[in-house]
């Protein structure tokens, strides 16, 4: 495995487009960390009372999940039937390399070039630390979510590549299933909210005056009027296989002013967890029973709530294991069937 890998590794750095692509990368995060502090120290009047490190951090890792999943595909997507498509994969099955340890050195060279992105990223998240604001379990949590983000889009990647027989095929459904985790769950989400409708009735009262006595009183109205109103509440744990959300969720989360978030990660937790609750049983709108409950604080509706990170990992991590264990089986020589106009040698 570690031939495999190095092997993969030294055949992508010799290429000029991958230092321009991670030049452009590191361009694009310094642009980014700079309009940040930059829109921060704006927002506070110059003080460093509120710098917003969490926001810059958090913003950063995203970044580095968004082109990282947008770029992991091209590195793996084409590692199996790229060879066979050139002639060297029969070449390297004849040797003493075995078909898992062919399989996973490519996974692990596919891998460790989408993290080379993290380690570009790595001097812009501690100038978020220096700014001051961010924890280092929020540190520590979010960069392993992250790489282990990275590792499921270079399996599924790499899985693909062994299962499909050309390789821009398996690019392309490799981005298709990266688009159907992050965009097709919210879509997904969209879809039950408008088939998970309820019927309810709501009845209101009119606060009015007595002209016979000068005294108010309340005439609450017979008639009730009927309607529909979504349920998210019963479709929200379709969001948990968006690696979005699985990142935000199991950061811990760290509030500012007012009990509320501090980063974008505690933004997003606390959108997810407020699905979760059931609406209000109380359809009357009665302005004469006047009722002084407060809404619940963001920390309250963050702690009330259910996590679902580790759901979404686990979906993440059968799907990998999946695809890698499918392209073990569909790699092994000698093998019993090929496509038509597969080539062997």
């Amino acid at each position: 495995m570690r031939v495999i890998a190095g092997l993969e590794l030294r055949q992508r750095v010799r290429g000029v487009a991958w230092y321009v692509l991670v030049g452009l990368f590191g361009v694009v995060v310094l642009i980014v960390t700079g309009l940040l502090i930059w829109g921060f120290r704006a927002l506070s009047g110059g003080y460093d009372s509120d710098p917003g490190g969490n926001a810059i951090f958090s913003t950063i890792v995203y970044l580095v999940l968004l082109l990282g999943t947008l770029v992991a595909p091209a590195f793996s997507g084409n590692a199996i039937n790229g060879d066979r498509e050139a002639g060297t994969l029969a070449t390297t099955q004849v040797t003493l390399v075995s078909t898992p340890q062919l399989v996973i050195g490519k996974f692990v060279a596919a891998w460790i070039s989408s993290l080379a992105f993290l380690a570009i990223a790595a001097p812009f998240l501690v100038v978020s630390l220096v700014i001051g604001g961010t924890t280092v379990g929020m540190v520590l949590v979010s960069l392993l979510v992250l790489a282990v983000e990275l590792a499921v889009i270079s399996a599924i990647g790499v899985g693909l590549s062994g299962l499909l027989r050309r390789p821009l095929f398996s690019v392309a459904v490799t981005y298709l299933v990266v688009a159907a985790l992050s965009v097709g769950t919210l879509i997904s989400f969209g879809l039950g909210t408008l088939v998970a409708q309820e019927r309810y009735e709501y009845r209101s009262a009119t606060y009015d005056y007595d002209d016979s006595t000068g005294n108010s009183e309340c005439i609450v109205s017979d008639t009730t009027t009927e309607g529909t109103r979504p349920r998210p509440d019963y479709v929200w744990w379709l969001l948990a296989a968006n690696p979005y959300v699985v990142m935000a969720d199991a950061v811990p989360t760290r509030y500012g002013s007012g009990d509320a978030p501090s980063d974008l990660f505690g933004w997003i937790k606390l959108g997810v967890r407020s699905l979760q609750q059931p609406p209000d049983s109380s359809l009357v709108d009665d302005p004469c029973n006047y009722r002084s409950d407060r809404s619940p604080s963001p920390h309250e509706v963050i702690d009330r709530s259910v996590p679902s990170w580790f759901v979404g990992l686990a979906i993440h991590l059968a799907l990998a294991a999946l695809a890698l264990v499918g392209a073990i089986r569909a790699t092994r020589a000698p093998a019993r069937r090929l496509a038509a106009g597969s080539r062997i040698a």
